[in-house]
């Protein structure tokens, strides 16, 4: 039997649900990857866990993410920067994608579709720490925000998400 994750006072409270954003595509592709050769951009890692309001992970949770280029226009037409996956039995899951980029109106965000099995899916969006967008972007909310590092090859980002039964 695995251990708890350790819970902090954020991680009891269900993750706050945002709009999903004109830009949404269904039946994206399955995978934990969405780089692809030659595609320009700052290397980004996203990990974290899905978790329910009791701290317990939830496995074979649906996580489903999109966001823009490195210049900030989102393939409508494709799959690009767009793919999805299911948590392991630890409730974890792992991207790997490129830093997205601003556009008017908008700080750089991450798009999210959470879904535990059988449960209504959550619509969010996660956010970058130190953004100048953040002061200005109406739809931004401090509670989304990543934990973002430098790393070697780029970023690593963590968060995790709470999701309320229903």
């Amino acid at each position: 039997m695995q251990p708890t994750p350790a819970c902090g006072d954020d991680d009891d409270e269900p993750t706050l649900a945002q709009t999903e954003g004109p830009y949404y595509t269904p039946n994206t592709p399955e995978r934990t990857s969405l780089l692809e050769p030659g595609m320009p951009g700052t290397k980004l890692v996203v990990t974290g866990l899905v978790l329910s309001t009791g701290c317990q992970p939830v496995a074979q949770a649906l996580v489903d993410f999109w966001h823009c280029d490195d210049t900030g226009v989102y393939d409508n037409s494709g799959y690009r920067l767009r793919g999805h996956q299911f948590t392991d039995n630890q409730g974890r899951y792992y991207l790997e994608t490129i830093l997205p980029g601003v556009y008017p109106g908008r700080t750089r965000h991450i798009h999210v579709k959470v879904q535990a099995p059988n449960q209504p899916v959550l619509t969010t969006q996660v956010y970058f720490p130190n953004e100048p967008g953040n002061n200005t972007d109406g739809i931004f909310r401090p509670e989304l925000l990543m934990e973002v590092q430098d790393v070697v090859d780029g970023k690593a980002a963590s968060f995790n998400f709470v999701l309320a039964a229903a």
